[in-house]
């Protein structure tokens, strides 16, 4: 502020990465475009929430707070699926915990508007898109009010927020208020109790709510009723995304008690110019000067270039078609490639663009063949359970841009990272052999996810036959292309709704068969507003209201898990547990589809002795110093000496009085 002569800021904006002036970065995007239109932008990054002194070392910003928890939801960044705090956070420097709070977005509203009374405060970001309505909350197993209610932002912004932003910062310096921003698209707002209709008695006719858009409006269940009731959570998540495609969407409204939530359809969808505007702006490309240590999720993305948004795929435990739509937004080009002329310019730029793509590599420029159709369609995928056969599915345009970003001058090497939709390549046998031949570093990521059709199906996936074929393709192409020891790395996750301890070990089967060992395997962690996430919370599937089989107990969800590393030989007993368990005893020993053996290795029994320690050396075991005084408990660890229990500490015995 003091190098530009500035003594305000119209925004401050609040986020819980550290700051990285990238276009792969929400920050960076968003301060970059507001900067473009005239707005003073100021950053207040990872900010100790416990006062709101850092709110005010920007002075009072003239038109607004934007709150946003960071690129991922906080709670998914801090916990794993096992609800156990993980070991460091990307978004952080050096990897630090602790940086940020859990549900980031309730402590950031609430210290912005303590520090400066009366500036709007708008939300945003993964966290408050996905909780824009009552959700189900995995890490409290409960089902939550709109995080408007919560947090109570005066509006929360969903989606990608480049077009509602500008439309925001605008207005607010126009002089409208605050009323005046439930007009835009990709807004959710409260409606107080004076402002909520009465619902409806007997046969009375529904509420006219207003509608803002035009494009009318839906009331669905209650918050008391979704809390309440699994079949109106399921009747909710059902018309929640069949009003996601933003040309026929309609605007939805929630009761909260005497309010109403109101979610306003999505934004439409970025044209190939704006998508260039958006990144063809001066980024540094770096992380602020101001840190000292590295920022592993920059370090991985810093020589990456995104293409396109967006994801017609509609993967049931995805959040991406919900955050960023279905409807494919691709850049031009020339944008991309005058990004790579950038890169190359910059002094640590080795010549190796470490992925070309976006939420997928190879649906570049695909989108549906007929306009007037797609304003009108609901389907949630256009490739489950089959390809549309309205959809554009041309790899052309992505080959030209290969070839033409592999010849940019100062560039060795361009990969493809993001993962392939096996299905959409295998329409394309050159896209295949340019692929093989100039895009692999030695292997190839492809989710494949599962084997089993019931998990597939709730998976909205293809069969495992499609990844057979895709797989026996790739290797022709690159033996064809004299890299025959090319090779694909497959994702699956463990736990899914649909899939049992049999669902699991077909899968083993299937990696000992094929010869896969996967080093990194996925938990499915129920993330707000997800379909898989409804089916999770109800058992039932929204989308065609059948019942569905949920392991939830922590204990299963770990046998799940170690069926996908049976050849670990640390999970040698819990894969032989969950074998006992489903009567699949004829797996262990030594015939050719055997998992185990019938006897623990060494390393087996010395991993389970290890646990056995650990578990029994922590502060709550109950101890008598030489002393033979009883310790005083520690303020950290004051809950007695049981774990779990909250208590006041044992007083002290009288040493008169007998024993």
């Amino acid at each position: 502020m003091l190098s530009r002569g500035w003594e305000w800021v119209d925004i401050v904006f609040v986020t819980g990465d550290a700051y990285v002036d990238h276009p792969s970065f929400a920050m960076g995007i968003l301060g970059r475009v507001l900067e473009r239109y005239g707005f003073r932008v100021a950053i207040l990054s990872q900010p100790d929430w416990r006062s709101a002194e850092p709110w005010r070392q920007f002075g009072r910003p003239r038109l607004f707070y934007g709150i946003s928890a960071g690129n991922m939801d906080s709670l998914i960044n801090h916990y794993t699926a096992n609800k156990k705090v993980r070991n460091d956070d990307a978004y952080s420097p050096g990897g630090r915990i602790g940086l940020r709070p859990d549900r980031a977005t309730l402590p950031y509203s609430q210290r912005a508007r303590e520090a400066f009374p009366g500036v709007p405060v708008i939300a945003g970001g993964v966290e408050a898109s996905l909780r824009r309505l009552a959700h189900y909350d995995y890490w409290s197993d409960t089902v939550r009010k709109s995080i408007l209610l919560d947090a109570k932002p005066d509006v929360v912004c969903y989606g990608m927020g480049e077009k509602v932003i500008v439309e925001i910062a605008s207005l607010l310096r126009s002089g409208a208020t605050v009323k005046d921003l439930r007009k835009l698209r990709g807004v959710a707002y409260v409606l107080g109790a004076s402002e909520v209709p009465p619902p409806p008695e007997g046969d009375a006719e529904p509420v006219a709510w207003p509608d803002t858009v035009g494009q009318g409006v839906m009331e669905i269940p209650s918050f008391e009723a979704v809390a309440s009731d699994k079949n109106a959570f399921v009747d909710a998540t059902r018309a929640i995304h069949l009003h996601t495609n933003p040309f026929n969407a309609k605007t939805l409204v929630q009761r909260h008690d005497r309010r109403a939530v109101v979610v306003n359809p999505p934004p439409l969808p970025l044209t190939k110019a704006e998508m260039d505007a958006v990144y063809d702006l001066p980024y540094t490309r770096r992380p602020h000067p101001s840190y000292k240590e590295p920022i592993p999720a920059f370090n991985m993305i810093k020589d990456s270039v995104t293409i396109m948004r967006g994801c017609f795929g509609g993967c049931t435990f995805c959040s991406i078609t919900a955050h960023q739509g279905r409807i494919i937004q691709s850049r031009s080009k020339e944008s991309i490639l005058r990004e790579l002329d950038k890169m190359t310019e910059q002094k640590d730029f080795k010549g190796i663009v470490s992925d070309i793509g976006g939420p997928t590599a190879n649906m570049y420029e695909m989108r549906c063949t007929r306009p007037d159709v797609e304003q009108k369609c609901r389907r949630l995928s256009c490739v489950h359970p089959t390809i549309c056969k309205l959809l554009g599915t041309d790899h052309a345009p992505l080959i030209d841009l290969m070839k033409s970003a592999r010849q940019v001058k100062g560039v060795r090497k361009v990969f493809v990272a993001s993962g392939v939709r096996m299905d959409l390549a295998q329409r394309s046998p050159e896209y295949m052999r340019e692929l093989a031949e100039h895009h692999v570093g030695g292997h190839l990521k492809v989710a494949p996810e599962h084997t089993h059709p019931e998990v597939l199906k709730r998976m909205k996936k293809p069969v495992i036959d499609n990844f057979g074929t895709f797989a026996k393709e790739f290797n022709e192409a690159s033996a064809a292309v004299g890299k025959p020891k090319q090779f694909l790395v497959p994702y699956f996750i463990a736990s899914h709704p649909g899939s049992d301890l049999h669902a699991m070990i077909d899968l083993a089967l299937f990696l000992k068969r094929n010869g896969y060992k996967p080093d990194q395997v996925q938990d499915f962690i129920p993330a707000p507003f997800d379909i898989a996430t409804c089916m999770y919370y109800t058992g039932i599937d929204p989308m065609t209201r059948e019942p569905v089989h949920v392991d939830k107990h922590l204990r299963n969800r770990k046998l799940q898990r170690a069926l996908m590393q049976f050849f670990k030989p640390e999970n040698y007993f819990a894969v032989r547990e969950a074998l006992e368990q489903a009567g699949r005893t004829d797996l262990i020993g030594t015939g050719c589809d055997a998992l185990i053996p019938a006897s623990p290795p060494p390393v087996a029994v010395e991993a389970r002795r290890l646990r056995a320690q650990q578990a029994i050396e922590k502060d709550f075991v109950h101890r008598i110093p030489a002393s033979g005084k009883r310790p005083q408990p520690s303020p950290e660890n004051s809950a007695g000496y049981r774990p779990g229990r909250a208590g006041a500490p044992r007083r002290e015995r009288n040493p008169s009085q007998p024993q």
